[in-house]
């Protein structure tokens, strides 16, 4: 994310990081607003930017660190968000990915899919539709509520087939 800032912007995280101090602002809300609006960032990176000015924790830690800790109690489950993310990274250069502590958040102009580690077992795939019937293994939304409108249930990494990344670059290009 910090590297992408710096090829969309020509700025460093740094740089922002204190203009974001130059400026008389104490909540994240305000801070992604004023990124927004006075220099065009995109929800992600003025996100993004925010939690690291605020040490915010899960903006503080490093992405990597985010998705190790999704997975260290569910190791079996790593090899399928590995395929997972790489899978959806190749849809495009737009994607913004954006690791919390309990899950993954791919973004375009709004998040259209969400990775997260549900049991030892299982990786729920949450999509984000504007209008889909439910059918097959596209189910209602599940643990997700509003950030996402369906679901897809995987337990291994057979599952990453043809279907599934059909529905995740229809959640897509209906993002964009």
């Amino acid at each position: 994310m910090e590297e992408s800032l710096l090829a969309k912007t020509g700025k460093t995280l740094e740089h922002w990081m204190k203009t974001l101090k130059q400026q008389p602002l104490e909540k994240h809300g305000q801070m992604v607003a004023y990124l927004k609006t006075e220099h065009g960032f995109t929800h992600g990176f003025a996100n993004f930017v925010a939690l690291k000015a605020l040490k915010a924790d899960a903006g503080s830690a490093d992405d990597a660190d985010l998705v190790a800790v999704q997975y260290e109690k569910k190791p079996d489950l790593k090899p399928i968000y590995e395929l997972l993310n790489k899978k959806i990274v190749a849809l495009g250069k737009d994607i913004e990915v954006a690791p919390k502590k309990a899950s993954v958040s791919y973004r375009v102009k709004r998040q259209f899919v969400l990775i997260q580690p549900t049991t030892k077992t299982r990786i729920d795939v949450g999509l984000k539709f504007n209008d889909r019937p439910t059918a097959g293994r596209l189910e209602t939304s599940g643990p997700f509520g509003t950030m996402c409108t369906h679901r897809v249930q995987i337990t291994n990494k057979t599952q990453v087939d043809k279907e599934l990344i059909a529905l995740i670059k229809a959640a897509y290009l209906e993002a964009k």
